[in-house]
């Protein structure tokens, strides 16, 4: 083939593909596989030295302090805080971002993952997949000062400070396939009151369907009385998440949403007027549902929490 056939077919310039193929006349397989040498100045910090960089930043921490900065370990090694900025970025360290992460200790945690992760990449026909979750102690938090507006070159402004007028617990289920909430709200979160959500779940979903509910191992949701229910209504099919890993309930992304939207900067005088908060949250967002898919499959969640313990076990 000519070079412009090849390079029309993949959609690259002639001159690309006249180099490559250049390179494998002149080198064979070793001229695509390793990168030609680059013109500009050799790099004056040895690969040696790199790794020592590397090694500190990772195995080690400066005095008084928890992790370095460039600054810091520029002084300690002796070069620029560019050089060790270049260095940072090249292998993706980065000393100052934290993330937050539990483990389960659930020794079912394997069986309960592929069971919740399997109901969501594959539901079963003619049933409904509802995520179930209590936001308990709602705080009515109502800020000490009047909220500055957002105005021109200056952003909204709050007080630090702020009054407690209540708590309510929202009781949300959310149903996977089409994205709609089902919420209620209780003064407490015992059995009774999960109890009388289920009746609500079971009245708002088509009798012809199972209705599959994932949720946590909370007690009240293991109770007897709640037992005796599932007993008397057989379509409904419990999914417990392991302990310790609520994130796999997809529930937990929508109150993410409602915090973020309507609580987190909101201030609340009263519990009414945070229940209408929501209220009208929800109101507004069950307008235009949209179905939360779930893109991991269990075998790569497993992977990573298989890594990140394997970790957890060499820092000890």
């Amino acid at each position: 083939m000519q070079n412009k056939d090849i390079a029309s077919e993949l959609r690259v310039r002639p001159e690309t593909v006249a180099l490559w193929r250049a390179r494998f006349l002149s080198y064979r397989i070793d001229g695509i596989q390793k990168d030609a040498p680059r013109p500009g100045r050799k790099p004056r910090i040895s690969r040696a030295k790199v790794d020592g960089i590397i090694d500190r930043t990772l195995h080690t921490k400066p005095p008084g302090s928890t992790h370095w900065s460039t600054r810091t370990l520029a002084e300690e090694v002796g070069v620029s805080n560019a050089t060790i900025a270049r260095i940072w970025k090249a292998h993706r360290i980065q000393p100052h971002r934290e993330r937050r992460v539990k483990l389960s200790r659930d020794p079912e945690f394997n069986e309960k993952v592929r069971d919740v992760v399997g109901l969501y990449m594959n539901p079963p026909d003619k049933a409904v997949v509802i995520c179930v979750d209590e936001k308990s102690g709602m705080q009515a938090l109502d800020r000490s000062q009047t909220v500055l507006p957002l105005r021109s070159g200056s952003p909204a402004a709050r007080s630090w400070d702020y009054k407690r007028n209540g708590t309510i617990d929202l009781f949300a289920a959310l149903n996977i396939l089409d994205g709609t909430i089902v919420t209620q709200f209780h003064k407490r979160h015992r059995h009774q009151e999960f109890l009388i959500f289920l009746r609500t779940i079971d009245a708002k979903v088509p009798e012809a369907l199972q209705v599959h509910v994932v949720l946590d191992n909370y007690d009240t949701h293991t109770h007897d009385g709640v037992e005796r229910w599932l007993t008397r209504h057989p379509r409904f099919k419990l999914h417990f998440t392991p302990t310790g890993a609520s994130w796999l309930n997809m529930v937990e992304a929508w109150f993410s949403q409602l915090t973020a939207k309507q609580i987190r900067r909101n201030s609340f005088p009263s519990v009414i007027a945070l229940i209408r908060s929501v209220n009208e949250f929800v109101a507004e967002y069950q307008k235009k549902p949209r179905p939360f898919v779930w893109t991991v499959d269990a075998d790569e969640i497993l992977r990573k929490v298989a890594k990140l313990r394997q970790l957890e076990a060499t820092d000890r």
